[in-house]
């Protein structure tokens, strides 16, 4: 005791005088020590119950829930020059996008579409964090749909809680055994729709009711469907918290200016509930009223007033339900908004927020993003339709034939990238008076050969060149001249295409 008869130190302030944390149903309450620990392993076991909420970020999501099926599901079905749209035939080797035939040599298309879609990734997250995650990713997009449906089965989140812990009976077995029967239907239809993207689905569908797919076929169709019901419909959150990598190196794509999900901790804090008529200003109460309902709305579990963490998968739910709070209690909007750290620590303006978005990591990552693009549809804009690779027949390099002849054999792998048939003519140069014939022989003429559409075509060949004393043996370059048309000569225009190769003139 000090002499002024009071306490050396200072009582503890009573646990009551806090506002107590926010816990989930049924959660309880962990000691100091391993409360982070307990929290994680909480969050593994809890089941989350998401609170419907309606907004304009709801809206958003709506609308990329809808854009982005229509594309899935509807992209097998649309025809285009008597075949499927879209289609990538495994088996025959050969991509179908609309006009275009893509084979495995255009690899190249597919290194540049991943590199774009990795730089748009990176820009994107830069820009405003988990975008994709939040409207785009098929595990948002089928959690949301998986959800639309469990609340209008089991109804919304208080209905959904009591359900789960009433005892079993009739009623419960009969509204989860619905549940799960919509859900296996749209898992069904998914799966069906994944394998009608490798197999035309027109006859698939007839092969299915038949029961007479391909083992690899049903294969797929159960473990896409498996992994929908799965990952929608139980999983849900723990992907995106627990198994999506890119939760984990999104950190090093944000910064302080990045576009983020924000609770205003400044205006918000300290929060606490008040009644309508209290001046909660004078109260010394910041703007939340620590109603939670922020926490309830997340898809994630998650609480925003937090900080900003890696679970946090950008939808904007929390936002929406805040405003609806902020018009309730007649307070502005936006103490949980799109801004940046940067802008909540130095109060700036929304405007302030957006002019700092343009720094130099958004201009190389965009510059980049441009250059590529251009690059991609450069390359298919100028790309022939026909390709011709030469290939040397290893069992015959040259030799001397009847006539005074040197003769080289080789086969040339012509691939017809066009929905029409073509003529072709060929013809070498580097040599004088060099002939080329078709055939292992070489019997064949080497002009009007007619290649079928959509088609890799080997065509063996023969060339000639008249035996001269004064050349050295040795490898010479030469040119294939490979000129084609159009077979029903529909146009006049004329495509050549030119491939190195070499002659040897054995000893």
């Amino acid at each position: 005791m000090s002499t002024s008869g009071q306490p050396e130190h200072p009582a503890p302030q009573a646990e009551s005088e806090q506002p107590p944390p926010w816990r989930p149903p049924g959660a309880k309450k962990v000691r100091p020590g391993s409360e982070s620990l307990e929290e994680t392993l909480r969050d593994v076991r809890r089941k989350i119950y998401p609170r419907s909420v309606t907004g304009w970020f709801a809206q958003w999501r709506i609308v990329l829930v809808v854009l982005t099926q229509l594309l899935y599901y509807g992209l097998p079905w649309l025809q285009w020059n008597d075949r499927q749209a879209v289609l990538f035939d495994l088996g025959a080797r050969k991509f179908y996008i609309f006009g275009m035939v893509l084979w495995p040599q255009d690899v190249i298309y597919l290194t540049l579409l991943l590199i774009i879609s990795a730089l748009a990734l990176f820009l994107f997250t830069a820009v405003a964090g988990r975008l994709f995650c939040g409207y785009a990713c098929p595990q948002t997009v089928y959690t949301e749909i998986f959800m639309w449906i469990e609340r209008k089965v089991e109804g919304d989140r208080v209905a959904r809680i009591r359900l789960d812990e009433s005892p079993l009976g009739v009623r419960k077995l009969r509204i989860k055994a619905t549940k799960h029967l919509l859900w296996i239907v749209v898992a069904f239809w998914t799966g069906f729709t994944f394998i009608g993207y490798f197999a035309p689905i027109r006859s698939l569908g007839a092969d299915l009711v038949a029961l007479s797919l391909g083992p690899w076929q049903w294969f797929w169709l159960f473990f896409y469907s498996f992994a929908t019901w799965g990952n929608a419909g139980f999983l849900r959150e723990q992907v995106c918290k627990y198994m999506c990598p890119y939760a984990r190196f999104q950190s090093v794509m944000v910064d302080h200016d990045t576009y983020v999900v924000t609770y205003d901790h400044k205006r918000g804090e300290p929060r606490g509930a008040r009644s309508r008529k209290v001046d909660h200003k004078a109260a010394g109460l910041g703007d939340c009223v620590d109603c939670s309902i922020c926490v309830q709305v997340c898809p994630t579990g998650i609480d925003i007033r937090k900080g900003l963490q890696y679970m946090c998968i950008g939808c904007g739910a929390c936002i929406d339900a805040c405003n609806q709070v902020m018009e309730k209690v007649d307070y502005p909007k936006g103490l949980i908004r799109y801004t940046s750290e940067r802008g909540i620590e130095e109060g700036m303006s929304d405007q302030q927020v957006r002019k700092r978005l343009f720094r130099p990591r958004i201009l190389i990552y965009s510059t980049l993003m441009i250059i590529i693009i251009a690059v991609f549809f450069g390359s298919l804009a100028t790309r022939t339709t026909l390709r011709v690779d030469v290939i040397r027949d290893r069992g015959s390099l040259g030799r001397e034939v009847p006539g005074g002849l040197i003769e080289n054999v080789y086969r040339l792998q012509i691939l017809n990238s066009s929905e029409s048939p073509l003529v072709l003519d060929i013809s070498a140069v580097g040599l004088p008076d060099m002939t080329v014939g078709v055939g292992r022989g070489g019997e064949g003429p080497a002009q009007g050969i007619e290649v079928p559409a959509a088609a890799n075509y080997l065509l063996p060949v023969v060339v000639q060149t008249p035996y001269d004393s004064q050349v050295e043996p040795g490898s010479y370059p030469i040119e294939f001249v490979t000129t084609s048309r159009l077979a029903d000569g529909s146009s006049d225009a004329v495509t050549e295409v030119r491939e190195a190769s070499s002659f040897i003139f054995p000893r």
